[in-house]
C-alpha cells in the first residue's frame, strides 16, 4: 500500500495486533482463572482491534496530518488505560482512558467528513456503517464509565 497514508497503515497494523492479543487473552483466561479476562479479551478485540482497523481502513484516502497521529495515540493509549483501570479497579484510569477514546473518535469523525477524491470514495454503505460504528463507540463510552464506577 505505497499510497496509503502512514497513519492509516499504523491504525490497520495496531488494530490487527489488538485482535490477535485479544485472542491470546481469551485463550489464557480459563486456564489462569482470570475473572476479568473475558471482558479484557472482548474489549481488545472489538474496541481496540476491530474499531481501530475500521478507522485505519476509512483513513486510507485521507492525507497524512497531525490529527491522524492524535487519533492513533488517543485510541491506543485510551484503550490501554481503560483495560488497566478495569483490571486494577481504578475508575479514574478508566475515565482518563475514555476521554482519550472520545478525542480519538472526534479526530476519526473529522477525518471521515473531509472531502475525498471521487476515485477514492468508499461505497455509501461502508461510510454509513463506519459512522454507525463511531456512534456506537461514542454512546458506549459513558455506559462503560458508569459501570466502572458502579463496580468499584
Amino acid at each position: 500500500m505505497p499510497s496509503t497514508p502512514q497513519q492509516a497503515r499504523v491504525l490497520l497494523a495496531l488494530g490487527g495486533v489488538a485482535i490477535v492479543l485479544g485472542g491470546l487473552v481469551a485463550a489464557v483466561t480459563g486456564p489462569f482463572g482470570w475473572t476479568k479476562g473475558s471482558w479484557a479479551a472482548a474489549f481488545l478485540v472489538l474496541v481496540v482491534g476491530v474499531a481501530q482497523y475500521a478507522m485505519g481502513w476509512m483513513r486510507t484516502d485521507v492525507a497524512d496530518d497531525r490529527s491522524g497521529w492524535v487519533q492513533v495515540a488517543g485510541w491506543n493509549l485510551g484503550g490501554a488505560l481503560v483495560v488497566l483501570g478495569t483490571l486494577v479497579a481504578t475508575p479514574l484510569l478508566v475515565d482518563l482512558g475514555s476521554l482519550l477514546l472520545v478525542v480519538a473518535l472526534a479526530h476519526a469523525l473529522r477525518a471521515d467528513l473531509r472531502p475525498r477524491p471521487a476515485a477514492a470514495a468508499h461505497p455509501r454503505a461502508m461510510v454509513v456503517g463506519y459512522r454507525l460504528l463511531l456512534l456506537v463507540m461514542l454512546v458506549s463510552i459513558p455506559i462503560g464509565i458508569t459501570l466502572s464506577h458502579l463496580r468499584n
